[in-house]
């Protein structure tokens, strides 16, 4: 056995002081972001599942609704004095960030999410909302093909305030992780990170930018609750969708959402 020496018995250490840096960023999209919020109705069957319906409850009623299911597909903000009445969780920006890391030198997609922070749970997103009808592929083993309907913004814009660790982290690194993880990864439906769709993908421009101010003008909570009780269709198979849903609705009886 080694006997230790008085001086290293004695060596100090040393702990960095950390600090909070907060950095107030304005985003702009590049790309449509989807919405693809949960309804509630969704939310109640995982606590109270509905009874299977009958072979003619079937045919009684539609198997979607589809303006009900694009009004539901946002996250909201049920305050009126909310900016906006739509919102996106905050927590997807900061994955954005924390998975970019993954194909960046220098950086843990771990110690990412350790270390930054965006405040706030849900961001006031600016933007006028669409209606989008898509043919998809279910989750199961066959991947049945379905319809589904959400809401999406063609243009959109929002403001974060990013809270970081230093110095284990400086600002630039933060804006270097969060423009990275605007093009690589993005954010809702589609998004690029998921390796199919080029939707939900953003930058970082000034307050002033024309762009950015144009949205926030025009894309506020009056306009995005207008749009959502009398949409615009975001493409011309949508369009042609729920033209023939509409008349097809009222010619067997069905009682949907106007």
């Amino acid at each position: 056995m080694v006997a230790k020496s008085k001086k290293e018995d004695q060596a100090e250490i040393h702990i960095i002081e950390v600090k909070k840096g907060v950095i107030d960023l304005c985003i702009l999209g590049e790309t449509p972001l989807i919405s693809e919020a949960m309804s509630f109705k969704v939310k109640q069957g995982f606590i109270s599942p509905p009874p299977k319906p009958s072979k003619s409850e079937q045919q009684a009623r539609a198997k979607h609704d589809p303006m009900q299911e694009y009004r539901d597909s946002v996250y909201s903000f049920g305050d009126p004095t909310s900016p906006t009445h739509i919102g996106f969780p905050a927590t997807a920006f900061k994955g954005a960030m924390c998975n970019a890391a993954l194909d960046l030198p220098g950086a843990a997609k771990a110690q990412v999410g350790r270390l930054t922070y965006v405040r706030g749970d849900l961001i006031n997103i600016y933007g006028v909302p669409q209606l989008l009808m898509a043919i998809v592929r279910t989750a199961g083993m066959e991947h049945t093909p379905d319809v589904r309907t959400r809401a999406v913004l063609p243009e959109w814009a929002c403001r974060l305030t990013v809270e970081y660790i230093k110095p284990l982290l400086k600002q630039q690194d933060v804006l270097n992780l969060l423009a990275a993880g605007g093009i690589m990864q993005a954010i809702g439906g589609w998004r690029v990170g998921k390796g199919k769709g080029d939707f939900g993908q953003f930058h970082i421009v000034n307050e002033d930018d024309p762009d950015f101010l144009r949205i926030v003008k025009s894309g506020g909570r009056k306009a995005q609750l207008a749009a959502l009780k009398s949409p615009e269709y975001y493409d011309e198979e949508t369009a042609k969708l729920m033209g023939w849903f509409i008349v097809d609705s009222k010619r067997r009886g069905f009682e949907v959402a106007a």
